[in-house]
């Protein structure tokens, strides 16, 4: 009798917690769709009064366009392929310099965590390189590798890496010190403590550091392109703003933004899948 007592109020209480996790996920899918509709309705409105701005001469229409007007062009573009080439060199110049920007500036990390002395002799200069402006940079870059892919790889390394590394190496040496202590304690070597402590502690950052350099890459392929490139959308803007046709520009931008998105929403889902995974 008692044990049929017990299993019952086991019962009801897996019955309540399923239905407090029912609900909770209620709750969090209604949060989502009310931030997915004010996201949308925020960015119709904010075309609607671009366009209306346009109709009615409260902006430059010379300037600025007009959503239907660049929409059009993106389409036309589209349709007749002149699109297409542009849009995948930039595309795949910015995968190239945000994967090898995040690789080489977490292995950089690492290193300079790994030999405090090489930390020390590095930081002014991790922190002058940072600093400085990188469109300066971009005529050396054209110089030592030529006008072309490499020389844009290059001016977006020189954004992504330094990024990565000062974010990652900050976290390297936030983590508690007294977990380093206790894994010391026990005779732990520092291969072991960096993979048993510090870099399971900095994966959350690590990982995070990835939306950092999607922004970062296509600001350095941008910039690249703007001194370097003869196709990709960087130079389409420039062409545009050299036979003053912005709707070009303004396509080009929305474009960029629009694909920009995409890349970030697929690093936001595979940082919920690392982090879910671990």
């Amino acid at each position: 009798m008692r044990h049929t007592k017990q299993s019952g109020l086991l019962a009801s209480r897996e019955q309540w917690l399923q239905q407090m996790h029912g609900d909770y996920k209620k709750t969090k899918q209604r949060w989502r769709n009310q931030v997915i509709a004010v996201r949308s309705s925020l960015l119709l409105l904010f075309f609607v009064l671009w366009e209306a701005g346009a109709r009615m001469g409260w902006i430059d229409e010379l300037l600025f366009s007009y959503p239907t007007k660049i929409f059009r062009q993106i389409w036309g573009d589209m349709v007749s392929g002149s699109l297409w080439p542009h849009l995948g060199i930039t595309v795949g110049e910015t995968a190239v310099g945000f994967v090898l920007g995040t690789l080489l500036g977490t292995l950089l990390a690492v290193i300079i965590w790994w030999s405090p002395f090489l930390s020390a002799v590095l930081d002014p200069y991790m922190v002058v390189f940072n600093s400085m402006p990188k469109v300066a940079l971009g005529p050396i870059f054209i110089v030592m590798f030529g006008a072309g892919f490499t020389a844009i790889v290059v001016t977006t390394l020189s954004i992504t890496v330094i990024i990565t590394t000062l974010v990652v190496y900050n976290s390297f040496c936030s983590v508690d010190p007294n977990l380093v202590k206790v894994v010391r304690s026990f005779g732990a070597s520092r291969v072991q403590v960096f993979f048993k402590v510090i870099l399971p502690a900095s994966f959350g950052t690590v990982v995070s550091t990835l939306k950092v350099n999607v922004g970062m890459s296509w600001v350095g392929v941008i910039v690249g392109e703007f001194l370097v490139a003869k196709s990709g959308l960087g130079y389409l803007i420039i062409y545009g703003f050299q036979v003053f046709n912005f709707t070009l520009v303004m396509s080009s931008l929305l474009i960029i933004a629009a694909v920009a998105t995409a890349m970030y929403q697929l690093v936001v889902y595979l940082e919920k899948r690392l982090l879910s995974g671990r």
